[in-house]
């Protein structure tokens, strides 16, 4: 006999889907006609739309001006899955305050006619099958509570890259540049400057740039009272800035507080 599928997991698929149908003020449709990776397509109006509210793992990178193969895990699923639901197919663009990125990209939120011709919101459907990473930038940040239902789905189910073994110490941190772990540590110094929260740990700082603060007030969270003394686990891509081991931190939901 199958398993089982916990009630809460139903309603959680029902609202990814259900809500879609009530979404968007500002809708437009086109046909895609390229996928490039899991968060990036191109239409056959010739926009490249970027997805927002996620991130995928890459499957290629920019080295020395060039574009090379990038061997990030889980890179090719996303991108197969991403293909699976929408190449070929007339999509609906829902867009939020900011319409353009830095690379000139159309941002977009994405739905698909799915089975019953019930819209499928693409980004939390990539989110629950656990081939994306929820990834918020105010002001875009309309539908961050369905991503964050459909991102915790993903992790309680141990769904595509939660399967894997992410958690390493602080220490270790530098080991993994350019991978997503979840980093164990204690934050012996907090610390905040105009633009800039710091949380450091043995290995690793924890970054939290001023303007995302709202995302934490939401929560009543205050990161200075909050994390400073405490084993925590943080969330997030491993960078080197400056010769120093980060993770830029978005949103709350990156950091767990243990003790």
């Amino acid at each position: 006999m199958g398993k089982k599928t916990p009630l809460w997991l139903i309603a959680v698929a029902a609202a990814v889907s259900l809500t879609a149908s009530c979404l968007s003020r500002e809708p437009a449709e086109s046909r895609v006609v390229r996928v490039t990776d899991g968060d990036t397509v191109e239409m056959d109006s010739g926009v490249t739309v970027r997805y927002i509210g996620i991130d995928t793992p890459e499957t290629s990178r920019k080295v020395s001006g060039q574009w090379v193969p990038a061997e990030d895990p889980f890179g090719q699923e996303a991108k197969s899955a991403n293909e699976e639901l929408v190449m070929g197919k007339k999509v609906r663009l829902e867009y939020d305050l900011e319409k353009k990125d830095k690379y000139g990209r159309t941002l977009a939120y994405i739905f698909v006619e799915g089975e019953g011709r019930r819209e499928i919101f693409v980004q939390a459907e990539l989110l629950r099958k656990g081939l994306a990473y929820l990834y918020t930038f105010p002001p875009n940040v309309k539908y961050v509570d369905v991503l964050m239902q459909a991102q915790a789905a993903a992790k309680q189910e141990r769904a595509g890259m939660w399967a894997e073994t992410l958690e390493i110490p602080g220490k270790e941190a530098a080991n993994y540049l350019g991978q997503r772990k979840f980093v164990i540590g204690k934050v012996r110094k907090a610390r905040r400057t105009e633009k800039v929260i710091f949380l450091e740990m043995e290995g690793l700082a924890a970054v939290i740039f001023t303007k995302d603060l709202w995302f934490f007030e939401k929560e009543d969270v205050d990161p200075l009272r909050d994390y400073s003394q405490k084993t925590i686990t943080v969330f997030g891509l491993i960078k080197s800035y400056r010769g120093k081991t980060e993770i830029i931190v978005n949103h709350p939901w990156q950091i767990e507080v243990l003790d």
